[in-house]
């Protein structure tokens, strides 16, 4: 599982999503974009940080499942966000298929960069 992503330290508690409304509101308000497998929900907030959430659809397997792909997701995301323009709250849906961290790499990438939030 190389990646050719340098290090860039922890994943901090003030860069997660974790208010119900917030979620609520970048579903219904949010712009999105797709790929096969995964959907990226964003939207500009004031904080000058980027936030980040990780729902999963109801019957995404079992318990080890879920957390195995959140795990992936946040590992995926602490990689990538120092290529991200700041700034943005996200939310980074998977569904349940194949479920592997290099997968996981090529799906964040691909919505980000549809998205436009790779810095150039």
């Amino acid at each position: 599982m190389e990646t050719d992503l340098p290090k860039t330290g922890s994943f901090k508690r003030y860069e997660r999503i974790k208010n119900p409304e917030t979620f609520k509101k970048l579903f219904k308000n949010g712009d999105k974009t797709g790929v096969s497998g995964a959907k990226l929900f964003y939207k500009k907030n004031d904080l000058g940080k980027n936030r980040i959430g990780f729902p999963l659809p109801r019957g995404y397997g079992n318990a080890v499942q879920r957390n195995l792909s959140k795990r992936y997701s946040r590992e995926v995301y602490r990689l990538f966000k120092t290529h991200l323009n700041t700034g943005y709250d996200m939310l980074f849906l998977v569904y349940p298929g194949n479920d592997s961290f290099s997968t996981r790499c090529v799906q964040f990438r691909l919505l980000c960069k549809k998205a436009g939030l790779i810095r150039e």
